[in-house]
């Protein structure tokens, strides 16, 4: 095997485990009971990756399928909590409460 066919492979590993560690980072965050406000770096591929070893095909489309998945959820997340806001300005919009008393010596 030569070294720049080994140097191309090792490429390809190393960027599908750098999407497979974002993924990992998606799946934590979308576990989380409250979601913080973090920035996701965009990826992008490393420059002059080449075409996908053949022998990575079925890793790459199980990462794909992965992070189509974690896309949906991510949108789903973010609808629920855009409706959950929605609820709660509209529990807060409404008019103040009137004071109550509560005769405790009776």
């Amino acid at each position: 095997m030569s070294a720049d066919l080994l140097d191309w492979e090792v490429a390809w590993l190393s960027a599908l485990d750098e999407l497979e560690l974002a993924a990992d980072d998606a799946e934590r965050l979308l576990a989380a009971a409250h979601l913080p406000l973090v920035e996701v770096p965009r990826w992008t591929p490393p420059h002059g990756l080449g075409p996908l070893p053949l022998e990575l095909k079925d890793r790459a489309e199980a990462l794909l399928a992965r992070h189509l998945d974690l896309a949906h959820r991510t949108a789903a997340a973010a609808a629920m909590s855009r409706r959950e806001a929605a609820v709660v300005q509209q529990i807060t919009a409404k008019a103040p409460a009137l004071p109550v008393y509560l005769d405790a010596e009776g």
